[in-house]
């Protein structure tokens, strides 16, 4: 059995359909509030529970080969990123987990200390490599995925809110791509007990993602440039109010500020060790955009 966390994510939805596919046993934790229909329809066996629950936690381990963490957080990083991860790890252990894959985040080694998300991961990461399990950590760039309602967006208004500096670059990794990765990496051995940065096979500069799109829609686009100080501004703001919001706005300002994208050696790495190549942003995009 595989249990899969955060199965009703993005990330998570995509790795269950395609273990369901391979006719792999899979249980899929997903919260009451979630909708589970189509796992449950696919075949996935569902667990309902609160991943801040270590007793939740305990019932869905059980019997339980292989785990495959892709929950997120929210903005509660400090149960969700971190306490619950370690509470699988250990429920991990006590089962004899074959194999454990924790999808991490590019960056996370950087010691951003503003960022609770990548020291939530940091954290996870160590321990999990000091767990005595087999696994593996992915830490993705960019999820292709995530720029899906951005398109959307610019179909209807042929504009693009870019905030922060234009010319960082990033390598946004096919969404697809990567649940694949996470699906094989329980079976690769040279994915075993490895920490793999996960990026497209191109890395971009930001302000070449509107003219992706305008490809795509055949559309001018209009770029309208938000420099990072007004992020600040309006966090600063929150602060007075909330200072709980204003540190999990720390993550976003991160993600904003700084340049997230593998290298070509760690692309070409990447392809070898999964036998496939990697496909770039602008091939997802028309595959989910087509209608």
């Amino acid at each position: 059995m595989i249990l899969v966390t955060g199965a009703t994510g993005d990330i998570g939805r995509r790795i269950v359909r395609l273990l369901c596919q391979q006719q792999k046993p899979v249980r899929s934790f997903v919260r009451l509030s979630s909708h589970s229909n189509e796992l449950e329809h696919r075949g996935s066996d569902i667990f309902i529970g609160d991943l801040r629950r270590e007793k939740d936690i305990q019932k869905a381990c059980q019997g339980v080969k292989y785990i495959i963490s892709t929950h997120g957080s929210g903005n509660d990083s400090l149960s969700l990123d971190y306490r619950a991860n370690i509470e699988l790890i250990d429920q991990a252990k006590i089962q004899g987990v074959e194999h454990f894959v924790f999808i991490s985040v590019l960056g996370a080694d950087r010691g951003y200390e503003d960022a609770p998300v990548f020291k939530a991961k940091r954290a996870v990461e160590k321990y999990l490599q000091n767990s005595g399990l087999n696994y593996t950590i992915l830490r993705p760039s960019g999820l292709a995925s995530n720029l899906l309602p951005l398109a959307e967006r610019f179909r209807e208004t042929g504009l693009y809110l870019l905030i922060g500096e234009a010319t960082n670059r990033t390598s946004i990794v096919s969404s697809d791509d990567l649940a694949k990765i996470a699906v094989d990496s329980l079976i690769i051995d040279d994915a075993r007990n490895q920490i793999l940065p996960v990026g497209g096979p191109e890395i971009l500069s930001r302000d070449q993602i509107p003219k992706i799109f305008g490809r795509i829609f055949n559309k001018e686009p209009i770029v309208i440039n938000v420099p990072l100080f007004a992020v600040d501004s309006v966090r600063n703001l929150l602060g007075f109010f909330d200072s709980s919001t204003q540190k999990n706005l720390g993550t976003f300002r991160t993600l904003l500020a700084d340049e997230f994208f593998c290298t070509s050696e760690e692309t070409s790495n990447l392809e070898r060790i999964y036998n496939f190549q990697l496909e770039n942003l602008e091939s997802f995009l028309r595959r989910y955009l087509a209608t």
